[in-house]
Parts: structure tokens; C-alpha cells; sequence
């Protein structure tokens, strides 16, 4: 059996095998669930919380806590007042091992162990003697710090991007609420009833330039009409013809190496439904309102069940800029006064075409897209940069918790 936690898997040079219950007190929660818990979870949350009483914390110390049962293994560091549930287990004093060491060892390898050992079996709880008698390596206590210094920093790089996407998506909703609501002049300033001259509409006051439109008036409709005879049976792994459905939306996008494909003769059943490119889609059935835009067709491709097509009718609307308002509150509102009173799974088209919105001029829907499509490309940017530190802790993790790379060299350089 491949036992990660076998405690006669050799260790390099210098390190030795502990158990956990050996190097550090192992203890849970005091309170039952039944005493109520306001963050919602079962067993574990964030950690910590604010008791109502100043005097009612179980715990003061730097401690690991991990989630014996409901998240299982979940696993977060933390330092100072907190009390956790019982089957949260609390793992502090750490003896002749650094707490920060354990923390990214267990984080890699405690689930992964403990899965092992069962075998594949999905772990549903952890019992107190898995933990007790968990084995882990233990380098020189030099080697740990400077284990622990290399992750941390990453982690601390992965935190930094993770602020800095959150800024970035504040930022951008700021914007779209002004610029889908007031637009931006000729001059880039965005419009104010003080500087502007506005006007009355169903939908509220608007600059005077805009216009209120229904969808049906503006925007050309398609979906697949009654799978035309199309079965999952027609499915293929590979092809020349992308077939896209719903599942295959992801943050306004196609996620193409996803997609079925099917047969030239399916392809070319039906040319209204046949894609491309400034094409937006949205999800028709099940989680009703997805929305994605093509850019680029990587190759030809047709829509599956439960997906819209949308096209401008005689080029009334920037496909981009109109993706921007089926991704914004204002469609998010449409969506919810449809399910008022009501659980819909199925955005019919008799409703979807009455979807009332504001349309700028032609030039200032572009000055619009552009903006919104400028701070998406910085999002995405910094999400790629996010995948890619992930990556790099990922083996690191891999190659330092193991002592398949060794630190040592970096030891002795900081002592010179």
C-alpha cells in the first residue's frame, strides 16, 4: 500500500520520524454544538470568534486547528483568544518541532495519509488517535524555520494577489454601476445631473443621449429547437465541430477544451445557431442566466440544449457592451422579479425579449466596453499570477516537506 504516514518510510539524512501526539498538546473544543454557533457551521469555522462574554474564551495561544468532522481536515493557524467546538481539534505547545513546519506538512499530506490508509475511502471524520499516532518528518529545527520562511512567503504573495483581485472586482463594480447608469461623455467624464442634461424613462432618469429598449427590438434570439432530434448519444470526444452547453460557461467564458463535439451533418442542421465571434450566449435552463462571450472561435461550433445565442439586429448594440449589462444588476433585477412568488428553472423566450435596458449611442457603448473589458483584462491577469504561485507552493510543498529538496545551502549563506 502506498502509506504516505508509514512510519518506516525512509527520511533523508538527518531528519527522524515523530509522532504528532509526541511533539505537542492535542486536545478539541469544549462546547456542543447544541449551544448554538453563529457562523453556521456544523463543526468547524473560521477558526475563532467573539464570545459574548469577554471571560468565555477555552483558549489563549498559538495554535493549529483542524476540523475533525462536517470540513474535514481543514486546517488554519491562529494566535491569541479563541474557543472552537467540539470535533474541532486544537493542537498547541509545540516541543522541539516548529509549530509553522507542521502546519504546511499537514496541510500537504494529513488527508492525503489518511485516505491512503482507507484505502481511496473518503475520510468522513478524524479520530483523535488518527491525529495522536499521525507520523511526520522531522528535519533539524534550522531546516524547518527556513521550510516554513520559503511557504509562508508564498503564502503571503497568493494573499497579497488575492487583495488585490478583491480591489479590482470592487472597483469594477463601482464602475459598472456608474457607467451603465450614467455613461461617460465624449470628454471621458462620467455624467452627472449637475454637469449633464437628463431625462425621464420607465427605467428611472437617464442622459438625455440614451433610449429605452426591450431586448426583441434590438437583439436577434436562438436556441437549438427541440435539440432538433440531437441525442447525448451523438456526443463525441473528438471532432471538427464544438458543441457548447451551459456546463461549459466559466467566468463569461467558454471553457472550449470542455466542449463535446459533433458531426458535420449536426453542425450544419442549423445555420442560425452556428457561432461566431462578438457572439453572446446565455444559459436558458437549470442555473437560468449564465452568461458568456466569444472573442475568438478556436474552431467552428454550434449550441446544445439549454443555451441562447444573441445578435444584434442591424448592428443596434456593441456586443460587448451589452455583455457588460447581462452580467451587471440590472439583469441580475430582471432575473429576480421573474422568480418572484415563483421557482423557475427556465428563461422562456416570451419573457426574456421583453428585458427592458438603457441603450447609449453607438460610440458610448464602445468608450464603455472598453473601460469595463480594461479592468477585466487586470483581473485576469492577476488571477493568472494567483494559478501560477499556487503552483509554484504546490511543488515546493512537494519537494522541501519531503527533502527532496534540501535548504541547507540557504542556512549557511544566511549565517555568513
Amino acid at each position: 500500500m502506498n502509506n504516505i504516514n508509514n512510519k518506516n518510510m525512509k527520511v533523508p539524512e538527518g531528519w527522524k520520524r515523530v509522532r504528532l501526539g509526541e511533539v505537542c498538546n492535542i486536545t478539541t473544543g469544549k462546547k456542543d454544538v447544541d449551544e448554538g454557533n453563529p457562523e453556521g457551521q456544523y463543526l468547524f469555522f473560521t477558526c475563532a470568534r467573539t464570545p459574548t462574554r469577554s471571560d468565555s474564551y477555552s483558549f489563549d495561544t498559538e495554535a493549529l486547528l483542524i476540523a475533525g468532522n462536517g470540513e474535514v481536515g481543514n486546517i488554519q493557524y491562529y494566535k491569541g483568544k479563541f474557543e472552537v467546538y467540539q470535533r474541532t481539534y486544537v493542537l498547541y505547545d509545540f516541543k522541539n518541532i516548529k509549530l509553522k513546519y507542521v502546519y504546511y506538512y499537514l496541510k500537504n499530506n494529513l488527508i492525503r495519509s489518511l485516505e491512503n490508509e482507507k484505502i481511496g475511502t473518503t475520510i468522513q471524520y478524524i479520530k483523535y488517535k488518527n491525529l495522536n499516532d499521525f507520523n511526520i518528518p522531522s528535519p533539524p529545527l534550522p531546516e524547518q524555520q527556513k521550510i516554513a520562511e520559503i511557504l509562508e512567503t508564498v503564502d503571503n504573495a497568493i494573499e497579497k494577489t488575492e487583495k488585490i483581485i478583491e480591489k479590482y472586482k470592487r472597483i469594477k463594480q463601482g464602475l459598472m454601476q456608474d457607467l451603465l447608469t450614467r455613461g461617460i461623455d465624449e470628454n471621458g467624464k462620467i455624467r452627472s445631473e449637475k454637469t449633464h442634461k437628463f431625462k425621464n424613462s420607465p427605467l428611472g432618469k437617464i442622459p438625455e443621449e440614451w433610449e429605452v429598449v426591450r431586448l426583441g427590438e434590438v437583439c436577434y434570439l436562438k436556441g437549438r429547437i427541440g435539440w432538433h432530434g440531437l441525442t447525448t448519444k451523438e456526443y463525441l470526444e473528438e471532432g471538427k465541430y464544438y458543441l457548447v452547453l451551459g456546463i461549459n460557461f466559466e467566468n463569461g467564458k467558454i471553457i472550449w477544451e470542455n466542449c463535446y463535439y459533433i458531426d458535420e451533418k449536426r453542425y450544419n442542421m442549423d445555420k442560425n445557431i452556428q457561432l461566431k465571434n462578438e457572439d453572446i450566449l446565455i444559459t436558458k435552463d437549470g442555473t437560468i442566466g449564465k452568461v458568456s462571450y466569444i472573442e475568438k472561435l478556436p474552431k467552428k461550433a454550434t449550441l446544445g440544449t439549454g443555451v441562447f445565442v444573441l445578435r444584434p439586429i442591424n448592428e443596434s448594440y456593441y456586443p460587448k457592451f451589452f455583455y457588460y449589462i447581462l452580467t451587471s444588476f440590472i439583469f441580475d433585477k430582471f432575473i429576480e422579479n421573474l422568480k418572484t412568488g415563483s421557482t423557475i428553472n427556465h428563461l422562456y423566450q416570451k419573457d426574456f425579449i421583453l428585458f427592458s435596458f438603457t441603450l447609449p449611442p453607438l460610440p458610448e457603448q464602445q468608450r464603455i466596453a472598453e473601460i469595463l473589458s480594461q479592468i477585466d483584462n487586470t483581473i485576469k491577469k492577476e488571477e493568472a499570477y494567483k494559478q501560477k504561485l499556487e503552483r509554484i507552493k504546490k511543488g515546493l510543498m512537494e519537494d522541501l516537506l519531503t527533502g527532496r529538496v534540501r535548504v541547507n545551502k540557504l542556512i549557511k549563506e544566511k549565517e555568513v
